[in-house]
């Protein structure tokens, strides 16, 4: 079988009037929502990256998750997390002015997420401050909803973020 190309996933609403490739610290104003999607996984997917990362019976067996609680195999929540980051990398966060993150303040996983669901991101702008001690950045909060296609959220997660301000 070939490999599976990497996912493509596109803006489902208004964007950044700024490309991602030319996208500052000022262009984050609190408050402002964006929403992106799709990428899904299929059972292959999510039993590969579980046999190598989080080898729990109900994401590997098909049979025993059956039987479990979730009545299949359901993706790993560390997977799951892994595909929010792809979409907040690719479309939210800046190509040219991320300087890394501080770490995440909390992460959920509502709800599980099965072979098939289609996702979508939804990324709302909290908090930004221009740093005290390092004034060429900006800190920004952030809180990132994982959804399916029946809008139910599969995950959550409350990050922080350091960006480059706009050269003057």
């Amino acid at each position: 079988m070939p490999a599976r190309p990497a996912p493509t996933t596109k803006a489902l609403g208004p964007d950044f009037a700024a490309p991602v490739d030319d996208r500052w610290f000022e262009d984050y104003v609190e408050g402002s929502s964006y929403t992106y999607g799709w990428i899904s996984l299929t059972e292959d997917e999510i039993i590969d990256y579980a046999m190598r990362f989080d080898p729990q019976p109900f994401h590997i067996d098909p049979e025993y998750a059956r039987a479990s609680q979730f009545g299949g195999i359901i993706a790993s929540g560390w997977h799951t997390s892994g595909v929010c980051m792809r979409m907040f990398a690719d479309h939210f966060l800046t190509h040219n002015a991320s300087l890394a993150s501080p770490g995440i303040d909390e992460i959920r996983w509502p709800a599980p997420v099965r072979p098939g669901d289609e996702l979508w991101l939804r990324v709302t702008v909290g908090e930004t401050r221009v740093s005290n001690s390092k004034p060429d950045r900006g800190l920004m909060t952030t809180h990132s909803e994982l959804l399916n296609a029946d809008d139910v959220v599969v995950m959550v997660m409350k990050a922080k973020n350091f960006v480059a301000r706009r050269p003057a």
